[in-house]
């Protein structure tokens, strides 16, 4: 894909950011156009591997793999992103929260089919969004959670909300059920605890040596959600 020309360029298009799938996490984390109008993106890259693998690895390859907790994916998905899958039949757009079948299982055909562009729509002036991975103090480790919100107030109400996190499931989870208890109410650190408690309500945790205790990664999600709403809220100017 690195050698097909489009491929390996991030373009506007309208009000979407499209993001061809040769362009590897190093560009997309350095690109002005998504920190700006999507900065959880360029954060969830960020912490992917060390330089060496963001240099060549790419957003595209991150999604296609379906795992539980892609950075990349958790990211894009928070944006309501979408990826374009292309075929001898022709190409079609999909919600990247709809390409997951399980662990490493994508509805992407790879006999078939492949992913050749993804995009989110930019932020406007009322958002924000923003990312949080925990993670072993060494780093280049498996997640133990991450967690990304996109959110757009409408005065002093949000109007709208993305959240996405894993591992917290066979796939990567879009927090509906915790977006809908947002909506409509105030940007404040007590809906965003509730939201949390929400979030734990749906979410299936498990102890894995690999990561952390269940009872760990619960307080990560009651510990960080709020704090990454709350920001993404500071962002889009309605706390201080």
């Amino acid at each position: 894909a690195t050698r097909i020309g489009g491929l390996d360029t991030i373009a506007e298009d309208g009000d979407d950011i499209v993001i061809g799938c040769g362009v590897t996490h190093t560009t997309i984390v350095n690109d002005a156009r998504i920190i700006r109008y999507g900065q959880c993106l360029s954060e969830s890259c960020g912490v992917i591997g060390g330089p060496q693998v963001r240099n060549t690895g790419t957003l595209a390859g991150n999604v296609a793999h379906a795992l539980p907790a892609g950075d990349g994916t958790i990211g894009l998905m928070a944006l309501g992103g979408e990826v374009e899958v292309t075929s001898k039949d022709g190409a079609r757009w999909i919600p990247v929260k709809d390409t997951f079948e399980g662990p490493g299982r994508s509805v992407i055909d790879r006999h078939h089919e492949i992913l050749t562009r993804l995009r989110f729509k930019r932020q406007s002036v009322n958002e924000g969004s923003a990312f949080h991975r925990v993670m072993r103090p060494q780093g280049l480790c498996l997640p133990i959670i991450s967690m990304a919100t996109r959110l757009q107030m409408d005065g002093d109400t949000i109007a709208t909300v993305g959240i996405s996190m894993g591992p917290v499931g066979p796939v990567p989870w879009f927090a509906e059920p915790v977006a809908q208890s947002l909506v409509g109410k105030t940007a404040s650190d007590e809906h965003f605890r509730d939201a949390a408690r929400i979030a734990l309500e749906h979410v299936s945790l498990r102890t894995s040596k690999y990561r952390a205790t269940e009872a760990y990664r619960e307080s990560m999600i009651r510990t960080w959600l709020p704090v990454i709403l709350a920001t993404a809220a500071q962002r889009a100017g309605a706390m201080v």
